[in-house]
């Protein structure tokens, strides 16, 4: 399956194309071109080009795309929007599926490569992200299967940690050591946060993840309301 992936979702843009390739015998191997940013801001910008540069090094064109991916939030409401309109955009000129995932799957997914099996063993995973305000966006994931525990959610720490109960918990993005802070003061809780996945990184998707999620026009995951809100009784008259 030819795949390309991106997000913008966060402090972070990164984009991914991958393939298949027929090994001596049976099956297949996947191949990945891939980029990652960091980026506080100007993902708009960044998109498009870091797209180009990945399919440029991919051994197909957009036309033979078979599935776009991409991240429908939680996160920033222009960084949401950016993504969205590029994968509708790129889905409508080259006929490709588009698949909607979660920002905070793509978290732990990451999260869970850079772990390795042996560590994140038996542990639960959870995507905290810093939201502002106190609060963080919040997702746990099964260990093993990274099945998700209950929806994304914009929670506490302390929300958080209750929602955890005993569970053993690995916790990464950049809310994971509020939430680590709260469980040292909640007897019982037992969350260690991991520095090493602070964004999500769409290399580290599986396709597994892709094939298993549902396909159609992408909406975004808006968990809290746009700041910027039109003020009552002044809207301007319609120009006949």
């Amino acid at each position: 399956m030819n795949m390309l992936a991106f997000d913008t979702c966060f402090g972070a843009c990164s984009v991914a194309a991958t393939w298949s390739v027929p090994q001596s015998g049976a099956g297949s191997s996947r191949r990945c071109a891939f980029r990652f940013e960091r980026l506080e801001r100007g993902h708009a910008e960044r998109l498009m080009p870091m797209i180009s540069e990945v399919m440029a090094e991919a051994p197909f064109g957009f036309d033979a795309l078979d599935r776009i991916v991409v991240t429908v939030g939680p996160g920033t409401f222009t960084g949401q929007r950016v993504g969205i309109g590029t994968a509708r955009a790129l889905a409508l000129a080259s006929g490709a599926q588009v698949v909607s995932l979660s920002s905070l799957a793509v978290l732990a997914y990451t999260a869970a490569a850079k772990l390795g099996a042996m560590e994140a063993s038996g542990k639960v995973l959870a995507a905290a992200v810093d939201a502002r305000r106190g609060e963080i966006y919040f997702q746990a994931f099964a260990a093993g299967t990274l099945a998700p525990i209950g929806e994304p959610s914009l929670v506490t720490p302390e929300t958080a940690v209750s929602l955890l109960g005993t569970m053993d918990t690995i916790a990464a993005g950049s809310g994971a050591e509020a939430v680590a802070a709260a469980a040292r003061a909640c007897e019982g809780a037992r969350v260690a946060a991991y520095p090493g996945a602070l964004e999500p990184d769409v290399q580290f998707i599986p396709e597994a993840a892709v094939l298993g999620a549902p396909t159609g026009l992408p909406r975004p995951l808006y968990l809290r309301p746009p700041d910027a809100k039109p003020q009552d009784g002044f809207s301007l008259k319609r120009v006949s």
